[in-house]
């Protein structure tokens, strides 16, 4: 390393060290954030579902007119408050399930596929149940109206 020029090898050497040492602490750090791993959450099977207070589920069958199973169905979960809309693809068995839910809102839930609807069901705020069950059965859909 070259000296100064008012010799003062001293502090040059002090400030390299200082530097490398900052530079081996932010790559030692930037490792460690990065070496974490996130581990995707785990859904117990429902009756052993922990459900934070104010909070409940609604789940269902989606099934149609013969009490059949329906899987693929859309479901469809509106918030009565805010308007948005939730979906869930029906499973193989034609279960769904909407987790975290407000018990302070009205949900409208209906299901629907290419062919088929089912009519809306309410789930009110005076339901006080944390898991609420609602099965929805496909009908027919009305044929658009033609002039």
């Amino acid at each position: 390393m070259l000296a100064p020029a008012n010799g003062n090898t001293f502090m040059t050497r002090n400030s390299f060290a200082a530097g490398l040492c900052s530079a081996a602490l932010c790559f030692a750090f930037s490792t460690a954030l990065c070496a974490q791993t996130v581990t995707p959450p785990v859904i117990p099977p429902p009756g052993q579902v922990h459900i934070p207070p104010n909070t409940r589920v609604i789940e269902g069958t989606v099934e149609d007119a013969n009490g059949a199973p329906v899987p693929g169905a859309v479901v469809l979960l509106k918030d009565t408050k805010t308007l948005q809309i939730r979906s869930y693809i029906a499973q193989q068995d034609g279960q769904y399930h909407f987790f975290g839910l407000s018990t302070d809102i009205n949900y409208q839930v209906r299901a629907e596929t290419k062919e088929m609807t089912s009519p809306s069901k309410l789930v009110s705020v005076f339901d006080s149940h944390k898991f609420i069950k609602v099965n929805l059965k496909l009908k027919n859909k009305k044929k658009p109206f033609s002039a």
